[in-house]
């Protein structure tokens, strides 16, 4: 499923339940709020009752791919998560979309070293059964299956 068109954002969990098998999240625009991003996918595979091994490798491919939106595209972007098939067959599908890549974009700070980035695209392929980049007239939607 990808959101090439407008969606309409969740800002809170309560309206995600064990019956739903999406939800979408606004990105912050700063690097500083995905944490609480990250915390309320977190909570929305607890209500899916996501295996926990599973769910541990959908929240680092979330990690990698709502911080890449942040640090290198332009705003706005969200986060869909989506459960697919029953508990015995289940996967996790992440999307982030986003309004495209910024070319010359800093959020302050001292510049990272080369060491600790460039590993998200690695990252998210080996935890990935597949994963992929959609690109469209206004923006980008990269998307993983975790099985």
């Amino acid at each position: 499923m990808t959101h090439n068109l407008p969606v309409k954002l969740s800002n809170s969990l309560e309206t995600v339940s064990s019956a739903r098998t999406d939800v979408v999240f606004p990105l912050p625009p700063i690097p500083e709020g995905l944490a609480a991003v990250r915390r309320r996918a977190a909570r929305a595979m607890r209500q899916w009752r996501i295996p926990s091994d599973l769910a541990d490798d959908a929240l680092l491919v979330v990690s990698e791919l709502i911080t890449n939106a942040v640090v290198h595209a332009l705003p706005p972007a969200s986060l869909c998560l989506s459960r697919q098939g029953g508990r015995a067959a289940c996967a996790v599908r992440i999307e982030v979309t986003d309004a495209g890549p910024a070319l010359l974009r800093h959020h302050g700070g001292s510049p990272r070293q080369p060491e600790e980035s460039g590993r998200g695209s690695a990252i998210v392929a080996a935890l990935s059964a597949r994963s992929g980049t959609t690109t469209y007239q206004g923006g980008t939607t990269r998307w993983a299956e975790i099985q």
